[in-house]
This record gives structure tokens, C-alpha cells and sequence, in this order.
């Protein structure tokens, strides 16, 4: 069961390898871990996905991180209906005889081309983890040359909130 959590945390030096010490002291395998600023200076959000064996491992990490100083809101997302994003950066092995093959995969994919050396292009994609994980089988035949991948980050769909309060900074 994949398991993603979001975190709301004060952007402070040590934070990240608390948490990260944390997982690793009770053998959580963290499959994608994204952080950066939030809406309000001095919080960060993070967003960190696992594969577990149930919900109650789950619930057990939501529990843990919410005794750690530095984190302000722990919200399991799991299972609720969320907005998701990743952006991969792809550099694939491109000659001038199959360079418009690889174009015409990347345009229903919404990809991007964003650069152009004498033998490779390097692509932009941006969505699900399954749409990138599909896009990149595809280009495999080609041969990537270089791949990296953000992870996940994720909100709850609408009105629903990854937060119950407002945050004040003191």
C-alpha cells in the first residue's frame, strides 16, 4: 500500500534529518520525499511517500512525527481524493533520423523539449507518478542517458486542507 503523508514544518537547519532519522530508526523505507516553501515565510511543507503493509504503520508514523519540536501538522492523505504532481527531467540518446519519432511521443504526453545537443534531447514532464513512469518505458528504447525524477507532492482535492489551523509564526 503506498502511503503518502504531508508535513508542515518550521524551516529550520536539522529538521529534514530528523524526520528522515526517524523513518530510518523504525526500517520506513521512504520511496519520495519532497520539501520546499510553503505559503508563510519560515514554513516549509513536505510531502513523503511509503510503501507500507497497512494503514495502521500509517498511523503509527503520523503518530511519531507529531511528537517531533519542529513539525507543526502531520496529515495522512492516503486516502483521500488529492491533486499530485512530479516533474521528471529526461536526457535521451537522439540522432537526426529518429529525433521526430521521440517528438511525436512527447507532444500527447504534454512533455517539453528543453534542450538540443548534437546527440541527445533532454525532456520536461510534469504529472502522476504513473504518466511519467509510462513516458519513461517509452523512451527507454531510445536509451536514456540521464534521469531525474522530483517525487511526489501532493495536496487534498477542493476545499479540504492539509492544515486545521492557521500557522503563526512566534
Amino acid at each position: 500500500m503506498k502511503g503518502i503523508i504531508t508535513l508542515t514544518v518550521n524551516n529550520r537547519p536539522g529538521v529534514l534529518n530528523r524526520i528522515t532519522n526517524l523513518f530510518t530508526k523504525r526500517n520506513y523505507n521512504i520511496e519520495s520525499m519532497t520539501v520546499g516553501p510553503s505559503e508563510q515565510e519560515g514554513i516549509s511543507r513536505m510531502t513523503v511517500v511509503v510503501h507500507v503493509e497497512n494503514e495502521h504503520v500509517i498511523e503509527q508514523m503520523t503518530k511519531q512525527l507529531n511528537k517531533q519540536i519542529d513539525i507543526l501538522k502531520v496529515n495522512d492523505i492516503s486516502n483521500q481524493s488529492i491533486v499530485s504532481r512530479e516533474l521528471a527531467l529526461i536526457k535521451v540518446m537522439a540522432t537526426s533520423q529518429n529525433r521526430a519519432e521521440i517528438n511525436s511521443l512527447i507532444e500527447p504526453f504534454r512533455a517539453a523539449v528543453i534542450d538540443i545537443s548534437k546527440d541527445s534531447l533532454t525532456i520536461q514532464i510534469t504529472g502522476e507518478s504513473e504518466k511519467i513512469g509510462a513516458f519513461i518505458e517509452l523512451m527507454k528504447p531510445y536509451g536514456i542517458k540521464e534521469l531525474a525524477r522530483t517525487g511526489t507532492t501532493a495536496f487534498p482535492r477542493g476545499t479540504q486542507r492539509t492544515s486545521n489551523k492557521s500557522l503563526t509564526i512566534v
